[in-house]
């Protein structure tokens, strides 16, 4: 039972370590990025091959190149060294675009899609229906639910039902 409890305690530890390093860097980033011109997308701090990995997500109105990343990258190193945000534990910073398939996760990630297609993914279904994925256009979101077209018809769907959104790609 000790064994147990204390496999508990680590993880919160852990998540809790995570998460003080995430709320650190934000502010730090956000304030680089916006100089440079680029859009912060998310920052994910996880093991990754044996190291700790601090990744740094950005976007732009013209997309994300790698010397875009290159250029994030060495703007951020002097100020996130003087941040110290793990307390002197080693990681890797690496900076990436979201990706194609990411998923959205804030109210710029969806206006910047509006119009476009879309896979909706809920936790349940939505009453009366068995359907727990639907693929439309994007029309909006607020607070409260994400609008989608599907087939013609406007679905609204509450934001507590959905799991997730991402942008829908055709093979």
């Amino acid at each position: 039972m000790v064994f147990a409890n204390s496999q508990l305690l680590c993880r919160y530890f852990r998540r809790f370590t995570i998460n003080s390093v995430i709320e650190k860097a934000i502010p730090v980033v956000q304030d680089v990025l916006e100089k440079l011109g680029y859009e912060l997308v998310d920052v994910e701090y996880k093991s990754q091959y044996g190291d700790m990995h601090l990744t740094v997500f950005i976007a732009s109105e013209n997309g994300v190149s790698l010397d875009d990343c290159e250029t994030v990258s060495n703007a951020l190193d002097g100020p996130l060294d003087a941040l110290d945000p793990t307390n002197g534990r080693p990681y890797h910073l690496d900076v990436s675009s979201p990706g194609l398939d990411r998923p959205f996760k804030t109210q710029r990630d969806f206006e910047r899609n509006y119009g476009e297609k879309v896979e909706v993914k809920l936790f349940a279904p939505i009453k009366g229906t068995k359907v727990k994925q639907y693929e439309g256009t994007l029309v909006s979101r607020s607070d409260e639910a994400i609008t989608i077209e599907v087939d013609g018809n406007q679905l609204v769907i509450e934001n507590s039902l959905v799991a997730l959104v991402r942008p829908y790609i055709e093979f």
